[in-house]
């Protein structure tokens, strides 16, 4: 019973965030949803009460699998070279599933919608800026960067691994480069400059 009870909690999320993906919260209905869901509509207001609660459980369902993604990604061990460890997130970040991005693309929504409701996005950011600069503060303390604010590379790094990420997967933004070309580019300004 317990199996069932969880596998039809997470049908209905799963449907539920298949159609905000497709139409946005506010086009989002418990009657489409539990269409897409293969349940009754009643099956979702036993369950989740009412559909604001329904679309708030989705979210944070969705935005911790995907910050427990980018922890996965930003995380480090120590031994990393600044590089290698830059290079990794940049590829890890960019390499993320259109389903991640989707999550990026509901949180970024949220906040057009709602503006006072930045819940999401600053869940997203603050899990890479963090995690950026603890690395950082570990670079400073063995002297492989210069001793500038870990907060300040911190925010740099993820404008350019995150922001980049956002505008070639969810904007479609970037040049039309192959990924290799692009991300060379990329860590050729981050670690040589702009100067010639």
């Amino acid at each position: 019973m317990f199996n069932q009870r969880e596998n039809t909690e997470e049908k209905i999320l799963n449907a539920t965030f298949k159609i905000l993906q497709k139409e946005g919260v506010g086009k989002a209905t418990t009657k489409r949803i539990a269409a897409e869901a293969g349940v009754n509509e009643v099956t979702i207001f036993r369950k989740f009460d009412n559909k604001q609660n329904l679309i708030e459980k989705t979210k944070d369902h969705f935005i911790r699998v995907f910050i427990d993604k980018l922890r996965g990604i930003f995380y480090f061990n120590g031994d990393e070279d600044i590089e290698e460890y830059l290079r990794g997130a940049f590829m890890g970040v960019i390499s993320l599933s259109d389903n991640d991005f989707s999550i990026l693309k509901i949180a970024m929504e949220e906040v057009r919608e709602i503006p006072e409701r930045k819940l999401l996005i600053i869940q997203i950011t603050d899990v890479i800026l963090d995690k950026l600069e603890d690395f950082f503060k570990l670079q400073k303390e063995k002297g492989t960067v210069k001793d500038i604010d870990a907060r300040v590379m911190a925010v740099m790094c993820f404008s350019i691994i995150f922001q980049s990420a956002i505008l070639r997967n969810v904007y479609s933004l970037s040049p039309d480069y192959e990924l290799d070309y692009y991300s060379e580019n990329i860590f050729d300004v981050l670690f040589n400059g702009i100067k010639p």
